[in-house]
């Protein structure tokens, strides 16, 4: 992918060196940290001291102004080294990619928002619930906050909280109980009445430690109630294909493992080496046509953005998260019939990408309701 033509920028040739000077560093921690269900920090420490967490922070903030397209091809190839890492950093890079493109938040929060992000501040979205679901499906959140003064009491827990370990900031969904508006509760790490509880045992992204956020009684300054939703005009969200390029770049990894595998593996049954198989070539020849069509998708839809920011590209979005992960995940079953039952041996990385693809399902938006969108947009329904 290093060597690809749509690589354009010098944003993306310069971070794409660095990550591949760090690769085998990254990797070398990624079995550990899935068995133990350990959280990446060096990865994520280096990212924070080279300045990775300022790449969608606009350049007049002091950020590297990073465009949707370069976060999509930069997270990419992250995703290629080490998946957990990727969609932990990846949610930062989306949320401040939106905040600051869409300047959500007055002005002088987000010239000292930017501040603290050059200083290392870590963000991401806390949403899901266990009682709602998908946030995406838009049931109320039982978290709520009652105005007392200048200040907003919250309380609430949230789930999938992922990068908790590192994050110094929570962009908090629920409910102003006073006047009925929802939207966003700026909170920060330390806090009284926040913590954390280590509830994450999954099957995939085991590292990002998505554990469950508990607010009990967190007293915040009223103007931290940050976002209030339904006010403003409705756009899409561009930074969301931070998802789809993690899960891309893990399908990669998996389709370059076979392909090295096939190229290596020699049966005393036959001549050569598998690769010289012409199922086997046939089944690597299917990885690279899906691959190339997910991944000229989703880049394309990122460079739209960039290129035409007013276009309605609803549909392009949610699509580009669908047809990758299905895409993605007939590369992975493919790479683990070429390596055959060695795939599933906990040595190799390949069960782990496979675990890690299935969790991509989850992550919004849900496949049923992006075709349902989708459809309705074609039909005029909406």
């Amino acid at each position: 992918m290093l060597e690809s033509g749509l690589i354009h920028t010098e944003i993306q040739r310069k971070w794409l060196k660095k990550l591949q000077d760090v690769k085998e560093q990254f990797q070398s921690y990624s079995e550990k940290n899935d068995l133990e269900s350990r959280f990446p920090y060096e990865n994520i420490d280096w990212l924070v001291k080279e300045g990775y967490t300022k790449l969608t922070l606009p350049k007049e903030y002091g950020g590297e102004g990073a465009t949707i397209e370069d976060m999509v091809i930069l997270q990419s190839y992250l995703g290629s080294i080490d998946g957990a890492t990727a969609l932990s950093i990846g949610w930062h890079l989306s949320v401040v990619g939106q905040l600051y493109e869409h300047e959500m938040w007055d002005k002088p929060l987000l010239e000292k928002f930017a501040e603290d992000i050059k200083n290392g501040a870590l963000i991401n979205r806390a949403v899901s619930e266990a009682e709602t679901g998908s946030p995406t499906r838009g049931g109320k959140p039982s978290t709520h906050a009652v105005k007392d003064g200048d200040n907003y009491i919250l309380n609430g827990v949230k789930t999938f909280t992922s990068m908790s370990p590192a994050l110094t900031h929570f962009l908090v969904s629920g409910y102003d109980q006073t006047s009925g508006d929802f939207g966003f509760f700026l909170v920060e790490k330390d806090t009284p009445g926040l913590s954390i509880a280590e509830t994450w045992n999954e099957l995939g992204m085991r590292a990002t430690e998505s554990h469950d956020l508990v607010l009990k009684d967190v007293r915040i300054p009223a103007e931290n109630f940050v976002e209030v939703m339904g006010k403003g005009p409705k756009r899409p969200n561009g930074w969301i294909l931070h998802i789809p390029s993690v899960y891309l770049g893990i399908a990669q990894a998996a389709a370059d493992y076979a392909k090295d595998f096939a190229k290596e593996h020699s049966p005393n049954s036959i001549e050569g080496t598998i690769a010289d198989l012409p199922t086997i070539q046939q089944s690597v020849g299917e990885m690279e046509s899906l691959l190339l069509s997910a991944r000229g998708f989703l880049w394309s839809t990122a460079r739209i953005y960039n290129e035409s920011p007013d276009a309605p590209v609803w549909n392009e979005t949610s699509a580009s998260k669908v047809l990758v992960m299905n895409q993605g995940l007939q590369v992975v079953d493919i790479a683990m019939r070429i390596v055959g039952a060695k795939s599933l041996d906990m040595d190799r990385p390949l069960q782990r990408y496979y675990r890690d693809m299935r969790a991509g399902l989850h992550n919004p938006p849900m496949q049923d309701a992006a075709y349902t969108n989708i459809a309705k947009s074609e039909l005029d329904l909406f």
